[in-house]
């Protein structure tokens, strides 16, 4: 079958493209939609609660075994873990992308169970939770009440019950994080009860131990001839306030029985008193969603959309539930956006083509290769696996001006045989394709050649490049495709000579004009050439400037991995001094609530205190979740995320009794909270966390003198108000006392602890044990505790204890096994994450001493890491184009007057880069991908004419020019569709702006110059190298 065949057979051919276009729109419908393709690294967090125990000791019993066990589970990358003085643990363990998130679950739960025996019991009865899940939050709901009906604990136990189990049901959902307190069957013991009757706390564990449990009684009559079986049933477990109040503690031989009422006060209350949440002002909570891995986030944003309404419709009155944020928001508003630059790309597209074309017929032949092409993708990407993601939508709008190349070809070929005098459409059309095939052929596989090495890349940015590449190169099969088959034939069918004589329609008329006009162009280029060629010393020149410039452009513009956009959402971070209660913490929240209320780009915002994303949990933490209008509503100025981040700074610049740090959340979804740098100081050697705090310090003290660094913060600090106690271990023994009874005694009134179960609403509440708040304000309460000696007498607690003023920190962290402590920062105004993150890596190594360290953390790690590999892929490729140069041509000096023109365009890129205030990130670099094997394709259009004349007999200056003339058209043509195609992106605003004008601006440039350059320095480069070729390899003869 060859070229013939589909011009003979034009349904044939129609009929290919059709199903093509059908299979497309098929694969168009099934395929997910997301922001970014699956990029994070799978991630499972184990978490764990010792109740009354503080971060060090937490960090000791729990998180050191459980570390220890889970270190070097498979494909594991690196571990980071938290323990906090409200006895909480949690270890986050990212692994490999591409491993499997259930598998790495089980492998991780498999090693937890070594670790088991390690633990301390009250840990092991709570339970350890293990599951996999992703870092980010995909959408977040706040439930509150606008008439203040009902209270926080109500609201938070309202959305744990009826909402959470619903939500947690939906396919993907990995975590449902609900801010706020379980209901919890308080038992508040008073000491001064206690002690008159000679009781600890221990007794009231064992008395709920021995009461309040479910219990298998069995079934009378079974096994017997008894004509009826009766299945005994203990009531079990207690379900009531007065239920519990009535447990009998002691029963005496005069009949007086002591009950728990006697020495407690019972009341359903909460797990934790250490948060408080509120929503517009009003009492509320916040439920945040996380994704598991590899699960697709928009189509699990619009389940949970579709079960929210649904609950709703049942929510009591003076209840709402509303979004506080969800990642679907940007992402339908920038995919929107890409798809209208798509479409106004192909209209732009479409009238560069008709502008050289001259004619309706022919434009629409180049126009419905765009429409196979673009939409024959989809079939790959579903095979493939890939997602309908700002990627690969990118890369459908970059290979718009490519696609329509080789139907432009076909087209020009066809009309360059009717200039010739042919007037029969099938004699033209035949003629022509004879002439071109091998040509499309090779500039086709060459130009998808650049994209093969990136498919072998791994990591965050392999995954961009991979998308990227070869969704642009099977768009670029699919036109070649079409044009062997489609193009062909509708040439054929419906394409006619321009009228030469009689009534010229505006089609000829305007072919006319613009032939004579584009003569004279063409001469001028002529002339220009022939003087380059007489002039070869100056290309030497150029190329040495260029490959300078081109190095020092590359050193010296501003890096990054993505360019942050307006997400729609912000977060404020407060923290109060340390030792803060929960009380003064509320008030300065509460100021800042005020001032920011009525900024009027601000559509909904949650208020939490006693937690916050970065200074984590505590009585001196706290957070705002805020929501901005949508972006339709804020296009004025100072309406951008910016503009408002800026106010709320300016606002609150003067609340002096907290650290506020205002920030958005990540661009790419699971590497962290927020969109700045991530960096962990690990002390390596086993030192006091003093010295690890000194060294962060000063560290931090650097960094803010840095001109790229707008903020570093950390929210550790060792100043926390405690007390150190010892237990007089002789002086307890004298008087007939174990000093663990000591420590339990403190622990059972203090600290309180998890005795016994509850059913109530359907679920299972814990019974927590612990003295009444008033019996525990200060030192001066432990006077009011007594612990029983052997003899059963009850002694003071306080005699046998040594308490020291001493200060500690909230809460402690590790990564990878070693103590350390987490700054925060983001790149100052002009600078790029990329320049940030050098500027971190200097101050590091001139303040670390040694046995201690640093490691990156989220997005910083990606990118801290991406730099070396990026170059690599970049020099593979040019590798892997010279090589089937090589092949092509069976010349080893040939290929380098293309490869030559290749630095000139990158220059271009780089240098718009620099003038529009751009950084080279990945965005820029997938452009700059795209243009190193557009250019070389453009490049071969002339190279390999010039060889064609060569063998034919004429000179090499001959042969050279004679190309030039010839390839002029082609090669402006194609240049600008692509230029005429990235203008859309150029020059973008609004939604995504800054990821279109990266992508935009460098592609532009590079085409611009790389054109300009290519079309006079490689005539240059072919004469120089065609000559070294005859003079080194000596022309062989077939005998």
């Amino acid at each position: 079958m060859t070229i013939k065949t589909f011009i003979d057979r034009p349904i044939l051919s129609c009929v290919i493209s059709v199903a093509i276009v059908l299979l497309g729109l098929i694969s168009l419908v099934q395929l997910p939609v997301e922001q970014f393709p699956e990029i994070a690294p799978p991630t499972v967090s184990v978490s764990a609660n010792y109740a009354g125990a503080n971060a060090e000791t937490v960090q000791k019993s729990v998180i050191v075994p459980i570390e220890e066990a889970i270190n070097g589970v498979e494909d594991m990358i690196y571990m980071v873990s938290s323990a906090s003085n409200n006895g909480s643990g949690s270890i986050q363990v990212y692994f490999r992308q591409g491993t499997d998130g259930d598998m790495a679950m089980v492998n991780v739960q498999n090693r937890l169970a070594s670790a088991q025996g390690l633990l301390p019991g009250e840990v092991t009865r709570s339970g350890i939770n293990v599951r996999k899940r992703q870092t980010s939050r995909i959408k977040t709901l706040a439930l509150y009440s606008p008439d203040e009906t009902f209270d926080r604990t109500f609201l938070s136990n309202y959305m744990k019950i009826n909402i959470e189990p619903r939500l947690s049901r939906i396919a993907g959902v990995g975590e449902v994080d609900i801010r706020g307190a379980d209901y919890s069957l308080r038992v508040w013991l008073d000491p001064g009860k206690m002690a008159q009757y000679r009781l600890m706390p221990s007794d009231i564990r064992k008395v709920l131990d021995e009461q309040n449990l479910e219990s298998p009684t069995g079934t009378l009559g079974a096994e017997s001839d008894n004509t009826f079986r009766y299945t005994l049933k203990y009531r079990g477990r207690y379900e009531d306030e007065s239920d519990f109040e009535d447990l009998v503690i002691r029963a005496l031989p005069d009949g007086s029985v002591l009950k728990l009422k006697d020495v407690a006060r019972v009341e359903l209350g909460a797990r934790s008193y250490e948060y408080v949440g509120s929503v517009n002002g009003k009492p509320g909570t916040t439920c945040m969603i996380s994704q598991t891995a590899g699960s697709n986030a928009n189509e699990i944003i619009k389940a949970v959309d579709k079960e929210v309404e649904r609950i709703r419709e049942t929510l009591p009155k003076g209840m709402e539930l509303v979004d506080l944020m969800s990642t679907k928001d940007f992402l339908d508003a920038s995919i929107n956006k890409v798809i209208r630059t798509l479409v106004e790309a192909v209209v732009l597209v479409v009238l560069v083509v008709y502008l050289f074309l001259q004619s309706f017929k022919a434009t629409l032949i180049p126009t419905l290769s765009i429409v196979v092409s673009l939409i024959g993708t989809f079939i790959f990407l579903n095979v493939a696996g890939f997602s309908l993601n700002l990627i690969t939508l990118f890369a459908l709008v970059l290979v718009i001006g490519t696609v329509v190349d080789d139907a432009i070809v076909v087209v020009e070929a066809v009309q360059a045989k009717f200039d010739e005098g042919v007037e029969s459409p099938y004699e033209a059309t035949v003629g022509g394709m004879h002439g071109i095939t091998a040509a499309l052929l090779t500039t086709t596989v060459v130009f998808m050649a650049v994209f093969i090495p990136v498919s072998f890349m791994g990591g965050t940015t392999g995954t961009f490049y991979t998308q990227f590449g070869l969704t642009m190169a099977v768009a670029v099969g699919i036109s070649l495709l079409n044009a062997m088959t489609l193009s062909p034939a509708l040439c054929a069918l419906i394409m006619t000579p321009h009228a030469t004589e009689g009534r010229k329609s505006f089609s000829s008329r305007f072919h006319t004009a613009f032939e004579a006009g584009f003569g004279r162009l063409l001469g001028r280029y002529t002339a220009g050439v022939k003087w380059m060629i007489s002039r070869r010393w100056l290309v030497a020149l150029l190329l040495m400037v260029t490959a300078g410039s081109l190095y020092w452009l590359m050193m010296n513009t501003k890096t990054g991995l993505v360019p942050q956009e307006d997400m729609g959402s912000i977060n404020i971070d407060v923290m109060t001094p340390p030792g803060t209660n929960l009380v003064e913490t509320t008030k300065v929240m509460e100021d800042i609530d005020r001032r920011i209320s009525d900024i009027p780009q601000i559509k909904i915002y949650s208020r939490t205190t006693g937690w916050g994303m970065m200074s984590g949990v505590g009585s001196s933490s706290g957070m705002f979740d805020i929501r901005l209008k949508d972006w339709s509503e804020r296009e004025g100025e100072g309406d951008d995320i910016q503009s408002v981040i800026d106010e709320i700074y300016r606002r609150t610049s003067d609340i002096t009794g907290a650290r506020i740090i205002v920030f958005t959340r990540g661009m790419i979804p699971g590497y962290g909270t927020s969109n700045g740098f991530e960096i962990h100081v690990q002390d390596q050697k086993g030192g006091t966390i003093e010295d690890l705090q000194r060294i962060t310090n000063s560290i931090l003290a650097d960094l803010s003198q840095r001109p790229e660094i707008a903020r570093a913060t950390t929210s550790f600090d060792t100043k926390y108000p405690q007390y150190l106690v010892e237990v007089d271990a002789a002086r307890a023994l004298r008087n007939g006392v174990q000093p663990g009874d000591v420590l339990s005694a403190l622990s059972g009134y203090i600290g309180g602890s998890y005795a016994s179960n509850i059913n109530r609403f359907s679920k299972l509440y814990r019974v927590m044990v612990q003295a009444s708040p008033e019996f525990r304000l200060d030192t001066k309460s432990l006077s009011n505790i007594f612990v029983r000696n052997s003899s059963g007498e009850m002694t003071p607690i306080n005699q046998y204890l040594k308490l020291k003023r001493v200060y500690g920190s909230q809460s402690l962290s590790r990564f990878n096994l070693f103590s350390s402590i987490q700054i925060n920062g983001t790149p100052a105004s002009g600078y790029s994450s990329g320049e940030a993150i050098e500027a971190v890596r200097e101050v590091c190594a001139a303040n670390l001493p040694a046995g201690y360290g640093y490691e990156f953390g989220g997005m910083s790690r990606e990118e801290a890491s991406s730099g070396s590999s990026t170059v690599f892929i970049f020099v593979v490729c040019v590798v892997f184009i010279y090589l089937i140069l090589c092949a092509l041509y069976e010349s080893l000096f040939i290929p380098w007057a293309v490869l030559l023109s290749v630095p000139f365009g990158l220059v271009g890129s780089f240098l718009f880069a620099r003038m529009f205030g751009l950084e080279n990130n990945i965005y820029l670099q997938i452009g700059l991908l795209m243009l190193i094997g557009l250019l070389a394709k453009t490049a071969i259009l002339m190279t390999e004419y010039a060889s064609e004349r060569r063998r034919a007999g004429m000179s090499v200056a001959e042969a050279v020019v004679s190309a030039a003339k010839a390839r002029l058209r082609p090669i402006v043509m194609t240049s600008m569709t692509m230029i005429f195609g990235m203008i859309p992106l150029a020059f973008a605003s609004g939604v995504g702006a800054n990821g279109n004008i990266s992508i935009g601006v460098g592609t532009v440039g590079g085409m611009f110059v790389g054109t300009i350059a290519l079309l006079f320095v490689v005539p240059v480069l072919f004469i120089v190298f065609q000559t070294i070729e005859e003079r080194v390899m000596p022309k062989r003869t077939k005998e």
